[in-house]
């Protein structure tokens, strides 16, 4: 067994994840935990050593020189230790260290993923290909950073966006996914779908916008801090529980795929919500919540000519908005099914959606796509099988994109 002390933020899948053991491993070595309940930092585990030991850093050591000591690769070090300050080791700091023939790639979607797995995922992707660009668009709430991550050089601009609503957080690690394998094929000239993605993201500029909703991905994947600047009033939208895994909006209650200028006002009618809560209240005005003013404000700076918004579930995509989409976007849509399985859905009764508002202000094709098939939050077993459909389906979208522009 090796001894490990609860952070803030941990979870049961976190851990486990750190250390490559099955959550039911982890629950099987400490008998008290409740694996519903939040984990209380402090807690000392033991966590059986299946797959990673604890060592115990020297003078003089480097990550580079203990990673060589191991048989590991630099990345597959660090990532163990994600959670670490590890710019300047000290002499008895404890580092995870895995075994050689399971070091894990850079994203990983076996728990759950938020602002801190998409910091330390996005330094990673950057120092493996540094022809990767990261830039900050805007702050949540909470003064998170919104960040944007470019692929490609192309001409032809397609945008994807995830993690809009805090419930469907499983679509940042799966769009994060995409774009490590991407980079990986453009890197080794290796094809991805059949795609030559190297030939490919020199005509098509990928913007992934991995984590819209940062605050309120938190609060449904760790439940409420006491000491959260806003725990009176984020108790009173969720009717007094402290149960947030189906929390949809974002910290103010506001579901930030309701805030844009589309037809905003027949879609707050027809919400008829009374106030902030977990889904529905569409704000007191488009774009009053900075996650959504950020995101419409760098669409309009980049002028794409193509996006899709990731959300869950149901296998569908929607392309069309009050007729209003130009003639292309339904053969698109049918190209995005083919590659995915999904069904493409011709949709009425639904505004001031992001896909809406893109279709309304440019006439360029937008999707919403809804993953998979389930009930939010969609459980983590089934992340392989999305992530064979969203992979399929985003390089059908950089290929529509390229054949519709150039």
């Amino acid at each position: 067994m090796l001894p490990y002390v609860v952070q803030p933020g941990d979870t049961l899948l976190r851990i486990a994840r750190a250390f490559n053991v099955n959550p039911e491993s982890l629950l099987a070595a400490n008998p008290g935990l409740d694996a519903a309940a939040p984990l209380l930092p402090g807690l000392l585990l033991s966590v059986p050593a299946q797959t990673a030991f604890i060592y115990r850093v020297q003078p003089g050591d480097t990550l580079l020189g203990i990673a060589g000591k191991f048989g590991l690769t630099l990345q597959a070090l660090v990532q163990a230790n994600r959670r670490q300050e590890l710019k300047q080791l000290q002499p008895g700091q404890l580092l995870t260290v895995p075994r050689a023939d399971n070091a894990p790639r850079i994203v990983d979607g076996r728990a759950e993923y938020g602002q801190r797995e998409l910091t330390a995922d996005t330094e990673a992707l950057l120092k493996a290909y540094p022809f990767l660009q990261v830039e900050k668009i805007g702050e949540s709430v909470m003064g998170q950073p919104l960040i944007a991550i470019r692929l490609g050089d192309g001409p032809v601009k397609v945008h994807v966006n995830a993690g809009m609503h805090a419930n469907e957080w499983i679509t940042t690690p799966l769009l994060m996914t995409f774009l490590e394998d991407a980079a990986k094929a453009a890197a080794s000239g290796e094809k991805l779908c059949g795609a030559d993605m190297r030939e490919l993201l020199r005509q098509v500029t990928l913007w992934a916008v991995p984590l819209v909703n940062p605050d309120g991905a938190e609060l449904a994947q760790e439940g409420l801090r006491p000491d959260h600047p806003r725990a009176a009033e984020l108790l009173r939208w969720n009717r007094g529980s402290r149960r947030f895994r189906k929390w949809k909006a974002n910290i103010r209650g506001v579901d930030l795929n309701d805030q844009f200028p589309a037809f905003w006002e027949e879609e707050s009618a027809r919400r008829d919500a009374d106030g902030p809560g977990p889904r529905d209240y569409p704000g007191p005005s488009p774009f009053s919540e900075p996650e959504a003013a950020a995101l419409a404000a760098f669409t309009a700076e980049q002028a794409f000519d193509l996006v899709v918004a990731l959300h869950t579930q149901g296998q569908e995509i929607y392309w069309n908005y009050r007729g209003y989409e130009p003639p292309e976007s339904e053969r698109i849509a049918r190209s995005l099914a083919k590659a995915s399985g999904y069904k493409p859905v011709k949709l009425s009764g639904s505004d001031a959606g992001y896909k809406d508002w893109f279709i309304l202000q440019y006439r360029k094709p937008g999707y919403t796509v809804e993953v998979g098939w389930g009930v939010n939050p969609l459980p983590l077993d089934a992340f392989p099988d999305l992530n064979d459909e969203v992979r399929a389906l985003l390089v059908a979208a950089l290929e529509e994109a390229r054949s519709l522009v150039l």
